[in-house]
């Protein structure tokens, strides 16, 4: 893709599985564009290195083939042009919601006014102003995870990497949570990476969605997702599309039933 601000170029990744005795092929032959602005859900059955493409992307861990470029420039390393958003809240319990969020720009050198600019614009986006003297233990399981996405648009990423951000919380609160990050999507024109293993969070969330085959990953399909947003999950035409998306993942899932594949 001209101009792709994210072009994953064959990447593959493979590492020796001591406990096994043998060596595993998590990824291979990945290649992918994700365009500036765009939003990007991945899908696959469990174990197929959804979170392992994710994390060679964030620069966590390195292919042992191919390459990743972020704005044509090879990524070797992590970066705060990458904002990372795990399952886990990754919050420092000791400190407040506010020292929480404004500990990137501190740690940056920003100078102490605008970190409390730039906290009190953040915690108002995500919904949480009002909040910034409480502990991460005194917040609901959406606001904590509320809070580690402020974490990580406070430091004004230019991609926002997402690894099953809602998959701790309960239904009604990952709804919520869905629409929070479809609206901070059109309101800050980030470019998302959303790893999910919910069809239906696929396509509530995405332009396109990328579905995985069973290991070895590879990129099986891309189903664009034309629709208007908000989305609505009962209307014919998103049906339309999840049952595209299950059908594609559907022999894949029965590849890994009954071959002890765990992981992401």
């Amino acid at each position: 893709m001209p101009g792709a601000l994210i072009a994953c170029q064959h990447v593959g990744k493979t590492y020796y599985d001591i406990r096994a005795g043998e060596r595993v092929v998590a990824l291979d032959d990945v290649s992918l564009d994700i365009a500036r602005g765009e939003f990007v859900t991945v899908i696959g059955p469990s174990g197929c290195g959804k979170t392992t493409l994710l994390n060679i992307v964030a620069g966590f861990d390195r292919p042992t083939a191919g390459q990743v470029l972020l704005e044509d420039r090879a990524v070797g390393e992590p970066g705060a042009d990458r904002g990372v958003v795990f399952q886990e809240y990754a919050l420092f319990p000791w400190l407040t919601l506010r020292q929480n969020v404004e500990y990137g720009p501190r740690e940056r050198g920003v100078p102490a006014p605008e970190v409390r600019r730039v906290v009190d614009r953040t915690l108002h986006m995500v919904g949480l102003s009002g909040f910034e003297n409480r502990y991460p233990h005194e917040l609901s399981g959406g606001m904590r995870q509320r809070a580690a996405l402020a974490r990580v648009l406070v430091n004004d990423p230019k991609i926002l990497l997402m690894d099953e951000p809602f998959a701790a919380v309960d239904a009604q609160t990952r709804s919520i949570l869905q629409r929070e990050v479809a609206r901070l999507w059109a309101e800050t024109g980030k470019t998302v990476l959303f790893i999910t293993h919910s069809v239906e969070e696929a396509v509530l969330l995405a332009d396109r969605v990328l579905v995985m085959t069973a290991r070895p990953g590879r990129v099986k399909a891309t189903v664009t997702v034309p629709l208007g947003r908000p989305r609505d999950p009962t209307s014919p035409a998103f049906n339309e599309h999840r049952r595209e998306i299950e059908r594609l993942l559907a022999a894949e899932i029965r590849l890994t039933q009954g071959s002890g594949v765990v992981g992401a």
